[in-house]
């Protein structure tokens, strides 16, 4: 591991810790002895099966930047969004190598209605494909429900 602060190959970890699948490593850089932090994920080999029945390698940021437009002008921060992403990663590979993307895609529907209710009605209408007003209120009645 290179250091973040001068490059340097040479690092020691001084603290470690797991938790949902993300292990959090404290590390001193052996030559100028600054500290930083590295995160580390285990990479994901999933196939997303799409609708029109091609298959993709998942990709972790085309997810998140569902989130994230979602999420845009909504009081919902960064971190609480990456915790949902990692929540439904762990469920995604407890469901096996191949997920249809509707599937995923409702996870995260899931997601946002817990978190914002605004943001959830924006990922619904595009993930939905709304095509009028009427497709909105629909949406919005089932959630007051």
């Amino acid at each position: 591991m290179k250091c973040a602060f001068c490059s340097h190959d040479g690092t020691k970890v001084t603290d470690k810790r797991d938790s949902d699948g993300l292990t959090r490593r404290r590390r001193e850089c052996l030559k100028c002895e600054k500290r930083f932090t590295t995160y580390e994920r285990p990479d994901i080999e999933i196939i997303v099966v799409k609708k029109d029945g091609h298959r993709v390698p998942y990709n972790r940021d085309r997810v998140l930047l569902g989130f994230v437009k979602a999420c845009e002008k909504r009081p919902v921060s960064q971190e609480d969004i990456e915790s949902e992403l990692d929540d439904i990663e762990a469920k995604l590979r407890t469901k096996g190598k191949e997920i249809k993307s509707n599937i995923i895609g409702e996870m995260v529907m899931r997601k946002l209605k817990k978190l914002d209710k605004v943001a959830y009605i924006r990922f619904a209408s595009v993930y939905r494909e709304f095509e009028d007003v009427a497709d909105f209120k629909k949406e919005i009645k089932e959630l007051k429900n």
